[in-house]
């Protein structure tokens, strides 16, 4: 595994250096800085959005011609190092990072020329769909039906612990088509228009008063068939290439160092880095940089041409 950069990846970060002094703004690094989610909120994340859409920088992982950045797995990881010491907020995950990436995957040239200009734009806003109250590590297991009626689906269930339901417009979803065999089988990815008649979102707050989280209720809502992406009962081959993505195709490591050092910086200005505590740091960021290197090495499987595969789940 070779991990050293060169001329021209060195000077690819010189560029988005330049690029975040110029448009990285104060207020968008002082909301970063303050941050107490690993989520932005919608209002901050399409701001930023919005500026790297601009530049062509929004969706690294997406192909060129559906707005994507042809970026190499350095450049890409470059990228992720220099915005986490920048400061920048991160994007919502749900569109860019997720439905994004099962609908370039799995999804119909039509629903490629609609939704994913719509994602960058910040057109539709995307939650995700998957836990429900008995089935959240065991998402195998979920209940939430969807029966067939015309041209239509008729969906009735629950999903839980869905973040930014209450600002979404669209949701990605799981949902059980057939029950008669494996739970795997019988599962269907859908797209469901969360102002649809029969939807409704319960929130979940934080301990620290925070409205992230969401249940969401599904009562005789109506979806059309031409909303599934892949096939009917196979949603669950799209869920898993989804989550491919969602667990790979990013680097994690640089941001949690980021916030590591931002934490140690100011309990040592406040005088309360005590041992006790300082030794807590030390083995938050030795597990960090463990991360960093099981990155780094999925990062030449990616260049040699390899997907995130499994690797990504570690």
């Amino acid at each position: 595994m070779n991990l050293s950069f060169t001329r021209e990846e060195e000077a690819f970060r010189e560029e988005v250096r330049d690029f975040l002094a110029d448009h990285l703004t104060p207020d968008l690094r002082a909301y970063a800085r303050r941050m107490t989610s690993v989520y932005a909120t919608k209002e901050i994340a399409m701001a930023w959005q919005a500026i790297l859409v601009k530049r062509g920088w929004a969706a690294p992982s997406w192909p060129v011609e559906y707005g994507g950045t042809d970026w190499t797995p350095a450049q890409r990881y470059i990228y992720d190092v220099e915005m986490a010491r920048a400061g920048a907020p991160p994007l919502s995950p749900m569109g860019i990072g997720m439905c994004g990436p099962a609908l370039i995957g799995h999804g119909s040239k039509a629903q490629k020329d609609y939704y994913l200009p719509r994602i960058l734009s910040g057109e539709d806003f995307w939650c995700q769909g998957y836990s429900e109250p008995h089935a959240g590590s065991d998402l195998a297991a979920l209940t939430m039906s969807a029966v067939e009626d015309g041209d239509d689906f008729i969906c009735n269930g629950s999903k839980i612990w869905t973040t930014h339901a209450h600002e979404a417009n669209r949701m990605f979803c799981l949902v059980r088509t057939d029950s008669s065999g494996k739970l795997q089988q019988g599962i269907t990815f859908l797209l469901i228009d969360m102002n649809a008649p029969g939807v409704r979102v319960d929130p979940i707050l934080m301990l620290s008063g925070e409205h992230i989280q969401n249940a969401v209720f599904f009562s005789d809502v109506r979806v059309p068939k031409a909303n599934v992406v892949g096939q009917v009962n196979h949603g669950w081959t799209v869920a898993k290439y989804l989550l491919e993505f969602e667990r790979g195709g990013s680097s994690y490591g640089p941001r949690l160092l980021a916030r590591v050092w931002a934490l140690r910086a100011t309990a040592t200005e406040e005088g309360l880095l005590e041992p006790g505590f300082a030794r807590k740091l030390s083995l938050a960021e030795a597990e960090i940089l463990a991360l960093e290197a099981a990155e780094l090495q999925q990062m030449a499987d990616l260049a040699s041409g390899g997907t995130p595969g499994l690797k990504a789940s570690m």
